[in-house]
């Protein structure tokens, strides 16, 4: 299989999240992503992250986000010239320092356009670069509180809440790879690279979407709503079912026709308060009442047999549900490595990117310095 991504060498100074999760979708693509990493310092600050080790400085929580890489051991400080070595053969360098970092460790594109014209050079901070807050540190679950996010999860009469991952470190990953790979491109192109900025901050005040612009536009104030139900959409709420809770979405009048005849409640179909959209959102506490007490008829597996294919609807699963539905092993969404300090394989979540229909082969993430004598020898 050829990966997409193949060819290109990306440097990186990461740690933690939002910064290897951007070149760890880069690197399941097929790119070379070599960590550099501060041996004294015990390389990634992840590495360690618990409960559950792999040994000298690696864990799970650190393979999660460091598949397919290496590692070179390396002080910018005193191995300049090492990591300039480095550069030259490289297209892209990428850090998710705090904000003022890349330009005092010379991370720039004005710091090394003379090593490669056209080097890529990415910075992905909590706050952006060339701000009052550059220098601040910074990570997800503050940014989902500050940005509004965390005001619009959680149930009306209960604390705000934040969403039970790192979502803004993903999204942020996610737009960061997109980003890097898009000046890749470029360069490629012109011959000439160029900085890369993305910022949590940015990123999650973005996820705003809609209920920002309906803010700044019209004065509206979107508001948590019983269930999590939909701003403006109804039925799209999580429903109470015979043995938990699913997710259903009617987001057009089809799925709401499809769910009353399917369900044999045509009475529903019938009701003035339920005709149309705006009614039934305007009448939300008698729908939510009246879909309760429908669901409430089936179990989750029911309801997924029942709509499955006419009408938008999820179980509400726990971790080790969502992982054991039958429908993750269909697609190969899990997978298994080979890790040496784990003789029995360690259970991964595979790429969740098909290049014609083959998902990305899985490899493990590098001890710290595993790659140092391959890449830079005696230098």
């Amino acid at each position: 299989m050829r990966r997409p991504l193949e060819g290109v060498r990306v440097l990186t100074l990461e740690h933690f999240g939002a910064g290897p999760y951007a070149t760890l979708l880069m690197a399941e693509l097929g790119a070379e992503v070599i960590k550099v990493e501060a041996l004294g310092l015990g390389g990634d600050a992840s590495r360690p992250s618990g409960p559950y080790l792999l040994g000298e400085h690696d864990s799970q929580y650190f393979q999660t986000f460091s598949r397919h890489k290496k590692s070179v051991a390396l002080d910018l400080k005193t191995h300049r010239a090492d990591f300039e070595r480095l550069v030259k053969s490289a297209e892209v360098v990428v850090n998710n320092l705090r904000g003022d970092q890349p330009a005092k460790l010379g991370l720039t594109y004005e710091a090394l356009r003379h090593v490669r014209p056209a080097i890529v050079c990415g910075s992905l901070s909590a706050y952006g670069r060339g701000n009052s807050r550059e220098a601040w540190p910074g990570f997800d679950y503050p940014m989902q509180a500050e940005c509004g996010l965390m005001s619009l999860t959680g149930e009306p009469d209960g604390p705000p809440s934040r969403m039970g991952v790192s979502i803004i470190d993903f999204m942020s990953g996610a737009t960061f790879a997109f980003a890097i790979v898009s000046a890749l491109l470029s360069a490629r192109t012109t011959g000439v690279g160029c900085d890369v900025d993305v910022s949590l901050f940015d990123v999650a005040l973005h996820q705003l979407s809609y209920p920002a612009v309906w803010a700044m536009n019209e004065g509206h104030a979107t508001t948590r709503l019983p269930a999590g139900a939909h701003p403006s959409l109804a039925p799209v709420q999580r429903v109470k079912t015979a043995d938990g809770y699913g997710q259903l979405m009617c987001m057009t009048e089809k799925f709401w026709c499809e769910l009353c005849e399917l369900a044999e409640r045509p009475d529903l179909a019938a009701d003035a308060r339920f005709a149309d959209l705006a009614t039934r959102r305007a009448n939300l506490e008698a729908l939510t009442e009246a879909i309760d007490a429908l669901f409430q008829t089936r179990t989750n597996a029911q309801w997924t047999a029942l709509l499955a294919g006419r009408v938008p609807f999820g179980p509400v699963n726990d971790v080790f549900q969502a992982l054991d539905n039958p429908f993750v092993a269909e697609v190969g969404m899990r997978d298994t490595i080979e890790h040496p300090d784990r003789p029995q394989g360690l259970h991964m979540l595979a790429a969740p990117i098909r290049i014609d229909g083959e998902r990305m082969p899985a490899a493990r993430a590098p001890k710290l310095g595993e790659h140092t004598e391959d890449l830079l020898g005696d230098g």
